[in-house]
């Protein structure tokens, strides 16, 4: 089975707000057929190709692009981005986006 899995770099400026992000939107997430890989809190970052910071790394799977597509275009968790993400996040780098195989 092949799926669809993102490489995101943030700057968390708002580690409890964040944290309620996850929260509401994992359901979401978990319900069109996703889920998180890997999820780290960065010390120090030692090379990178953008000019934003970053401190928080994380894998993002879904079971295709057009899951993919529906998930951030769903109004629930839109709603949920404006309200936590937002504010809690100053940066996203999106370092890179690829097919796995399971």
């Amino acid at each position: 089975m092949t799926k669809l899995e993102i490489l995101v770099g943030l700057y968390v400026k708002n580690d409890a707000l964040y944290l309620e992000y996850r929260k509401a939107m994992t359901p979401i997430l978990l319900g069109i057929g996703g889920d998180f890989g890997y999820d780290f809190v960065v010390g120090k970052v030692l090379k990178k190709e953008t000019s934003n910071d970053i401190n928080r790394v994380f894998t993002i799977r879904f079971p295709s692009k057009e899951a993919m597509d529906t998930f951030f275009s769903n109004e629930e968790y839109l709603e949920i981005k404006e309200k936590y993400y937002k504010p809690a996040v100053e940066h996203t780098t999106i370092i890179r986006s690829y097919e796995i195989t399971e």
